[in-house]
């Protein structure tokens, strides 16, 4: 199962029967979703503060009735956008669904499976 997510992982942590592995791979969750959350909470948008770095590409004339987009965002840009994040979460959804299938297997005590499930 370790061949399966990597040594250098922090959650092959997970994997171990060392209770002080298994914190140290719950710390690191915790803080990586504090993280998130930090990030979450930038990210909402307050439109009627003044000091928002939001660029609106919407054009709208006082005089016209057609508004213009002013987006220099392209349909290859988000093509690539999209092959580089396949390319770099490719591996982890491999591994990850390879451990799934590994719990899966009766062959295993259950509390392996039980720690092969969760770090999938």
């Amino acid at each position: 199962a370790l061949s399966r997510i990597g040594k250098e992982s922090v959650y092959s942590y997970f994997v171990t029967d060392k209770v002080l592995g298994w914190l140290v791979a719950f710390a690191t969750l915790g803080i990586q979703i504090g993280l998130l959350f930090v990030f979450v909470v930038a990210s909402e948008v307050k439109l009627q503060d003044d000091k928002i770095d939001i660029q609106f590409t919407w054009k709208c004339p006082r005089d016209s009735d057609v508004c213009k987009n002013t987006a220099d965002l392209a349909e290859a840009g988000w093509f690539i956008f999209a092959m580089l994040m396949i390319a770099n979460l490719a591996k982890d959804m491999i591994s990850g669904s390879k451990l799934i299938y590994h719990s899966s297997k009766v062959r295993h005590p259950l509390g392996s499976r039980i720690r092969y499930f969760i770090d999938g």
